[in-house]
């Protein structure tokens, strides 16, 4: 069963497509790796479906139900989560607090702070942040920021979980960790887009890939289908085949 149906989506900024005729069905408890060119459109893509872009035209259908130019927080009501490029941790804030405040405004809002601390532990527990939860996120590095950004989104209780360049920055054995991670949330249930540059970690964990260029999907299938297709290889590949 499809949890997310994108049907012949497209999204202009002025004289400029981002998006054009984007159109895919993800499959509930699957991992899917969006690749492509800086200024493909896969952010983009993320805005739409969580509400922060309201799309020129097309539909976004989720779990049986059209969202489209719905507001972020109805979306993340409906159960879709996402963590960003940058930090947007409350840095101000620790650890345990950031991810107690989603928990109380996620799909299954709880009322109370101290039970939302206290279900917070777990999740901290799976992100490896347990030891680092009194620390305010402000101070942290970024390896750590983007745990909390992860923790923050899990907090949220979402069914579908959009990851915007998780690894970008990090070491090898940082990445793994990652992978390892995004792994253990799909483990749990929840669906996973994940946006990224780092070619083998995304072909490692994905059960599908779509690529975007200039705003057009060239490509949806196999990780292994990935690398033999021609065009993927001449709009994408070839720049990040070492990477």
């Amino acid at each position: 069963m499809a949890i997310l149906e994108v049907q012949n989506l497209n999204m202009d900024f002025g004289g400029l497509r981002a998006l054009a005729d984007v159109d895919f069905a993800l499959k509930e408890g699957c991992i899917l790796g969006l690749l492509g060119p800086n200024g493909s459109g896969k952010t983009t893509l993320f805005n739409v479906i969580t509400g922060f872009l309201k799309p020129t035209s097309g539909k976004v259908i989720f779990n049986c139900e059209e969202i489209t130019g719905h507001a972020p927080y109805k979306a993340c009501k409906a159960g879709i989560a996402r963590t960003f490029q940058l930090s947007r941790t409350f840095s101000s804030m620790t650890v345990l607090d950031n991810v107690a405040i989603s928990l109380m405004n996620g799909r299954e809002p709880l009322s109370s702070m101290k039970q939302a601390r206290a279900e917070a532990e777990p999740i901290l527990a799976l992100t490896g942040l347990a030891e680092k939860r009194l620390m305010k996120s402000g101070v942290m590095g970024i390896v750590d920021r983007k745990r909390v950004e992860l923790a923050r989104a899990l907090g949220a209780r979402p069914k579908l979980l959009l990851l915007d360049e998780m690894m970008t920055g990090l070491n090898l054995k940082e990445i793994e960790d990652v992978m390892r991670l995004v792994k253990q949330t799909r483990d749990l249930g929840i669906t996973v887009i994940v946006v990224e540059h780092v070619m083998k970690a995304v072909l490692g964990i994905s059960d599908k890939v779509m690529v975007l260029n200039a705003g057009k999907k060239i490509f949806e299938g196999t990780p292994h289908e990935v690398v033999n297709d021609q065009q993927v290889i001449e709009a994408y590949l070839g720049e990040y085949q070492n990477a």
